[in-house]
């Protein structure tokens, strides 16, 4: 179940990733610390900033944005080694955000799916914000 999460969580996530996130990724995040959202792809489960406040958020954020951005880059062939992994679809798919052209440290507004079994990126939204969240 998502929960909002301290803005200092997501600043660590940045520091420990080296980019700075999108405000509307960071607005709503900051308010549901993970959920999902609805694409014409598919549906997937949002990935939560890890948040160390406690036990309980300890466990509830294990699978984090920087832990599963991480795995994907050394698991996963044909991973973009600049994408974050942002969400999971539940068959290897994943959503995520990518940097700005010339600007590695930023990354877009723009969210895309990532096909885990041919590579491909496709946008999904221009921002965030488009997406239907649940």
């Amino acid at each position: 179940m998502p929960f909002p999460v301290d803005i200092k969580w997501i600043n660590e996530t940045e520091k420990k990733l080296g980019v700075r996130f999108p405000a509307s990724f960071v607005t709503a995040m900051a308010k549901m610390n993970g959920g999902g959202v609805n694409t014409t792809f598919d549906s997937f489960v949002l990935f939560p900033f890890f948040d160390a406040s406690d036990r309980k958020r300890i466990q509830r954020t294990c699978n984090s944005i920087d832990r599963e951005t991480r795995s994907a880059r050394e698991s996963w062939h044909g991973f973009p080694a600049t994408a974050v992994a942002i969400g999971a679809n539940g068959g290897g798919d994943l959503l995520v955000l990518l940097p700005m052209p010339g600007h590695p440290d930023t990354l877009q507004h723009n969210v895309y799916w990532w096909d885990h079994e041919t590579g491909e990126i496709e946008l999904v939204a221009d921002d965030f914000a488009d997406l239907e969240l649940h």
